[in-house]
């Protein structure tokens, strides 16, 4: 199937450090389609031969496996070309649609690896130039919008120029190989489905944990903070596909549809628990990777007396029949302790206990590991060696682990996330992203605390780089009498 594949912002940050990396893989691989063509369009004055004397130099900082040699690249700099665009000039875009009109390929892809701010005139100028054609698929990257309003003004004039099922609204989490196989989990195995419920789990935790601080992103960071950067779609996201009825087929529609019902269910705010339940900070100076290193406030392009988030945990509850009462916990930071995001599903104590066990409290979990490693866990009481001296006394339990770590079993050359959705898009496949009345009433839930941040409501906590955030959120889950995976 031959496609054009046009990346707006074909010289920034993204496209060279995430999505030319991932098309390489798949040309690599194989799995891209044959008859293909990547255009990058950029305000840059460069041609195609220097658009991919750029690329080439930007892939040495790639890791040495997924480097290509330079057979490779000459191979697959052939599918790349550049077009110069001022993307606020009419006819820009009329250029652009004559050039694509020529080759006239079965499917155009337009990626708009920009700004979110010039989604909508893009849109527009789109349109105006003819290339809102039935064969074309546009790609919008979160945030999509800084709050409710402006989202579903970006969705609105979006829609006006393309039909929903040609818009990919792309969270990059759901590509994750570990993502994917907690679908798998969930619907695939018979085992989980009679225990995924309230009257067995206690809580579940979901956590996105970064070492690094803003590095280079200083400015857009600050216009963002945490709560927009990754709890409105990342951590939401992973909250459904927890939560989530089973869907009546695999069609994006069904599985969507199901999102969309958990979204609903989240429990509205009130001034009561937007106080007890959500914790804000912000990283002050502290030591990373054995370093020094500065607190948010030193960091390049911060405003010095910026008040943006940096670390947010909060609780909430799913208000339907199989979640109600059950605590959900999620936490994100940055220059947190260590890199790691993981699902905890803690189950609760057996009834009625009978044998003696080392730890008190100790119960079976479940974790999904998503970064560094990709696996599940699963934390069980077994027998314990019975002390030689006393052969006869009761029985002890200890803490025993089944491991499954998804890299060695199916191997570390699996599809990454940006390559599986970057092909899913040229194959029309919607399964992994996200429909407009999601984002809609993902930011309708969030813009609460947003609105207490802003009237003041709530303090600014800092916390030291290289720990696991403000000592409130510890004190949060304690109250509940759970503790957070690392303090268990």
């Amino acid at each position: 199937m031959s496609f054009d594949l046009v990346l707006f912002g074909g010289t920034g940050d993204l496209a060279w450090r995430k999505l030319m990396p991932a098309l390489f893989q798949s040309f690599r691989h194989g799995t891209l389609p044959e008859g293909g063509r990547i255009i990058g369009v950029a305000r840059d004055d460069l041609d195609d031969a220097r658009y991919r004397a750029l690329i080439q130099s930007r892939f040495d900082q790639v890791e040495g496996a997924k480097r290509p040699s330079a057979e490779e690249f000459a191979r697959f700099a052939a599918l790349l070309h550049f077009v110069r665009m001022d993307l606020s000039q009419p006819a820009a875009y009329a250029r652009l649609a004559e050039s694509l009109r020529q080759r006239d390929a079965a499917t155009v892809v337009l990626y708009l690896a920009t700004a979110p701010a010039l989604f909508t005139t893009v849109c527009e100028q789109l349109a105006a130039a003819g290339l809102n054609t039935p064969r074309t698929r546009i790609v919008l990257e979160k945030p999509l919008g800084h709050d409710m309003a402006s989202n579903r003004a970006i969705n609105t004039t979006v829609l006006q120029t393309f039909s929903e099922g040609q818009v990919f609204r792309i969270d990059h989490y759901l590509g994750k190989p570990s993502v994917q196989n907690l679908f798998a989990l969930r619907f695939g195995n018979a085992l989980f489905e009679p225990v995924w419920r309230r009257e067995l789990i206690a809580n579940i935790q979901i956590s996105i944990a970064e070492e690094l601080g803003v590095e280079k992103r200083g400015a857009f960071y600050d216009s963002t903070g945490a709560l927009r950067d990754m709890v409105q779609n990342h951590a939401l996201q992973l909250l459904c596909a927890i939560g989530m009825e089973p869907p009546i087929s695999a069609h994006a529609d069904a599985i969507r549809d199901e999102k969309l019902k958990v979204l609903r269910s989240l429990k509205r705010w009130t001034p009561e628990t937007l106080s007890q339940h959500v914790i804000r900070g912000q990283y002050a100076a502290g030591r990373a990777g054995g370093a020094a290193v500065p607190g948010y406030l030193g960091e390049p392009g911060v405003n010095p007396q910026s008040t943006t988030e940096t670390f947010v945990a909060l609780r909430t509850e799913i208000e339907n029949w199989r979640w109600a009462g059950v605590p959900f916990y999620i936490r994100t930071g940055k220059r947190l302790a260590g890199r790691d995001a993981h699902i905890v599903v803690n189950f609760r104590p057996t009834p009625h206990p009978i044998f003696r066990t080392p730890l008190a409290g100790a119960t079976n979990r479940m974790v999904i590991n998503l970064q560094p490693r990709d696996g599940l866990t699963l934390h069980l009481l077994a027998e314990g060696q019975q002390s030689r001296t006393s052969p006869g006394a009761a029985q002890t339990l200890a803490p025993v682990q089944l491991d499954l770590d998804f890299d060695r079993r199916f191997g570390s050359e699996r599809v990454g996330a940006y390559e599986r959705l970057l092909l899913d898009v040229i194959a029309g496949r919607l399964n992994l992203f996200v429909r407009s009345d999601e984002q809609e009433e993902a930011w309708r839930w969030v813009e609460p605390i947003l609105d207490a941040w802003h009237a003041g409501g709530d303090g600014l906590r800092p916390y030291p780089a290289g720990t696991w955030g403000p000592s409130a959120a510890s004190a949060m889950i304690a109250r509940d009498g759970s503790c957070w995976l690392e303090e268990s």
